[in-house]
């Protein structure tokens, strides 16, 4: 030490600030030559670089962030493709390389056929794990495979099938439309013969009525936001999923972001979700068990808690579950609803299969719902144009390629390397125009919601993954098709008649609000009309 010190003491300011200088400079060299040889002993060709890269990538970052303000991240994306001429491009923020693409291709691979060399990775861990956690939705290999196979039970056939956890709500539902909107209590009267041509935002009734089923599935009692204006815990939710979403578009700025809402919305996540706990904890291995035998009163926390007695793995994947099966049911939804309030013929046909097949008073059931093809034609139609994760983003875990993007066109291969994120946009890649056949008698532009395509058409494989696809592909896609068929026909058996209201607001150029998941950014204002009984 002696010796250091003394070198310490003789060195100047000036010297000691050229060697740091210098080993910055080496460090910077060294890292870049070691990038280098990587990508030259991968096959392929480098890409085009997205617009807006100099300097360091923060105007990139400026405009995807503003963009995502706005809720115009889908015209942001198309624009940066649009400049480079393909549809899978690169940039740099700070020195982080970054990949985006909308290529089926690029997709399939990320998804299934490279699955491997692709994960959330620790980045995203690291950045979601105040919000969901060591959830399904944030980690790889074995705790994600751990996850999996923890919440798989819950959406076996005979608990999807199971419709009883629908109809009570869907009666408050129908309250809460006839009152024009949410109820102020449970018991508050509502008078039904003015329902007709009232109009009200669906789409937050369709948020606290997804809620309401969702949180009495998860934890056998619901928090009641039809008949509670403010309640506390979903604005709590809302509030947390819309700054998480500000700071994932962020990456290396997202300290700038002020988190105080996120961190208070998260302390009324997370106390309500502990009382809940602490009562499934309290109950022994014997009463669990035989609670699961009775079927009565056995919740998705119950099933979680006969395997595991760890708090924040119970905490984690009750919030992960809570996200998938409240706000991409409710957000479809409130989509089809847009749709189908500015396409009369399509809501005629509709309800002429849902009376044909059940009649204008009787639940149906779960092969009800699975026989409606046009019931299923509309929802596909739905996803297609409106795809629940418009985006979303994967690591890579080690030095790879992708299937196209690279070289002079863009047909070769691209190389990536180890932790670098490729983000790929579903909504983007379902909007290719090139992706679908010419406009004819049978075939409606792209662009146009026609259920009836899906009669005598099919889309390619990986032009059309609303579940996204893979060994990660949504495990509670059959629970959210039940549920939105479910809604669906049980409005159209009481409703002949949906009128939009929303050409005033957006012109018939419906806000696209991406944050975790797309929903329409102005709500959806409607008037229902009654059947005659």
């Amino acid at each position: 030490m002696g010796l250091l010190e003394t070198a310490l003491e003789r060195a100047s300011i000036s010297s000691i600030a050229g060697f740091l200088v210098f080993m910055t400079l080496l460090w910077t060299i060294t890292n870049r030559v070691d990038k280098y040889l990587r990508l030259r002993r991968l096959s392929g060709a480098r890409g085009k670089i997205m617009p807006g890269t100099f300097p360091l990538g923060i105007p990139f970052v400026y405009r995807a962030v503003k963009a995502a303000r706005n809720h115009t991240s889908l015209d942001f994306w198309t624009d940066n493709f649009t400049a480079i001429g393909r549809d899978t491009g690169e940039t740099n923020v700070l020195g982080q390389p970054l990949i985006s693409t909308m290529d089926p291709e690029n997709i399939k691979a990320i998804l299934a056929t490279q699955f491997s060399d692709f994960g959330k990775g620790e980045p995203f861990h690291r950045e979601w794990k105040d919000f969901l956690g060591d959830s399904i939705f944030t980690t790889d290999g074995h705790m994600w495979h751990t996850s999996r196979q923890l919440i798989r039970p819950q959406f076996i056939r005979d608990r999807v099938s199971d419709l009883h956890c629908f109809e009570s709500h869907i009666q408050i539902l129908f309250r809460a439309i006839a009152n024009g909107g949410v109820l102020s209590s449970s018991d508050q009267p509502v008078d039904f013969d003015k329902v007709n041509g009232q109009v009200l935002d669906i789409s937050d009734l369709l948020f606290r009525y997804t809620l309401d089923c969702a949180t009495e599935f998860l934890l056998g009692h619901d928090v009641q936001s039809m008949t509670t204006p403010n309640e506390k815990f979903a604005k709590a939710f809302n509030e947390v999923q819309r700054v998480q979403s500000v700071l994932a578009r962020a990456g290396r700025f997202r300290h700038f972001i002020d988190r105080k809402s996120f961190f208070d919305g998260l302390e009324v996540l997370n106390s309500f979700m502990d009382q809940y706990i602490e009562r499934a904890l309290l109950l022994s291995p014997e009463e669990l068990a035989s609670k699961a035998k009775s079927d009565k009163g056995y919740t998705f926390l119950h099933e979680l808690a006969s395997f595991t007695r760890d708090r924040k793995v119970l905490r984690d994947q009750l919030i992960a579950v809570l996200l998938a099966g409240r706000d991409t049911t409710a957000s479809t939804l409130s989509w089809t609803l847009y749709e189908l309030g500015r396409h009369p013929d399509a809501v005629r046909k509709l309800r002429a299969e849902i009376l044909e097949h059940v009649g204008p008073v009787r639940a149906p059931n779960y092969a009800d719902l699975k026989a409606m093809k046009y019931l299923q034609n509309v929802m596909n139609e739905t996803s297609r144009l409106y795809p629940v994760v418009p985006f979303n983003v994967r690591l890579a875990l080690r030095d790879t390629t992708l299937p196209r993007g690279g070289g002079p066109d863009g047909s070769e291969p691209l190389p990536v390397l180890k932790n670098t994120p490729v983000s790929y946009s579903t909504l983007a890649m379902q909007r290719r125009a090139d992706l679908y056949p010419p406009p004819s008698d049978t075939f409606a532009p792209h662009d146009v919601f026609s259920p009836d395509r899906w009669f005598h058409w099919q889309p390619k494989p990986w032009t059309f993954i609303p579940f996204n696809g893979g060994p990660r592909i949504c495990i509670g896609q059959q629970f959210a098709l039940t549920e939105m068929s479910y809604v669906l026909c049980r409005l159209f058996q009481r409703y002949e008649r949906i009128e939009s209201y929303m050409h005033d607001i957006d012109g018939g150029d419906p806000c696209l609000k991406a944050d975790i998941v797309l929903q329409p950014g102005h709500g959806v204002k409607v008037a229902f009309w009654e059947a005659e009984k």
